[in-house]
């Protein structure tokens, strides 16, 4: 196998997951976890012992292998942590603050984007700094106007839920060409629908050192 790389597949990477979280477990927990028969996951089972993703002893079970996540690549990384787990706080003015506060908050916070919310703490749009650079270049009124003025609005906002795997975030930030994304939550309650909760906020960055710290200890 030396030099031969395996892609394995979505499901395999969830019989995997399985096992190391249920540990010990049989062919068919595995199974009825997955909704499948056992004999349609007896082919992915094999080749996971072989490749020994995981390991299978005789009326005991399946148990994680020899190899770590780590190996399985950063790919399986991204996939398997949640958002939440690496998300930072958000840093959050309202629509009202004029762009000259806007800035100061960019700069003494040394984020790249600001979150924007109403009276109510919801989510109503994004500022990033080359949207401040365009209506400040040769516009000395500009300062005293409010941020609303130059946002992206809700619901035109790209977002990502605290739940989510943190590789759907980072397909969002490469494909709508975002450095960060608000973390957010539905609203609860009447009058509710549609609006969403800041509960953090996720950057490339975050996801580098995600990636960096896990090659360190690895």
């Amino acid at each position: 196998m030396e030099g031969f790389a395996i892609e394995l597949t979505s499901r395999q990477l969830q019989i995997i997951d399985i096992v190391k979280k249920n540990a010990p477990i049989t062919g068919e927990m595995i199974a009825e976890a997955l909704r499948l028969s056992r004999p349609t996951i007896r082919a992915d089972l094999s080749l996971l012992v072989m490749l020994d993703y995981i390991d299978a002893k005789p009326k005991v079970g399946y148990f994680p292998g020899g190899k770590s996540s780590r190996s399985l690549g950063s790919g399986y990384l991204l996939q398997e942590t949640k958002v939440k787990e690496i998300q930072s706080v958000p840093i959050i003015i309202r629509e009202t603050t004029t762009i000259h506060d806007a800035v100061v908050t960019l700069f003494l916070q040394d984020v790249g984007t600001l979150i924007i919310c109403d009276e109510e703490g919801k989510l109503t749009g994004v500022a990033s700094r080359k949207d401040f650079l365009k209506v400040t270049l040769g516009n000395p009124g500009a300062a005293s106007m409010p941020v609303s003025m130059v946002m992206t609005r809700q619901p035109k906002v790209i977002t990502i839920g605290p739940d989510d795997p943190v590789l759907d975030a980072a397909h969002k930030m490469i494909f709508h060409e975002v450095d960060s994304l608000p973390v957010v939550v539905p609203c609860e309650g009447e009058g509710a629908v549609g609006k969403l909760d800041v509960v953090g906020r996720l950057t490339k960055t975050s996801i580098v050192k995600l990636l960096l710290d896990t090659e360190a200890n690895g």
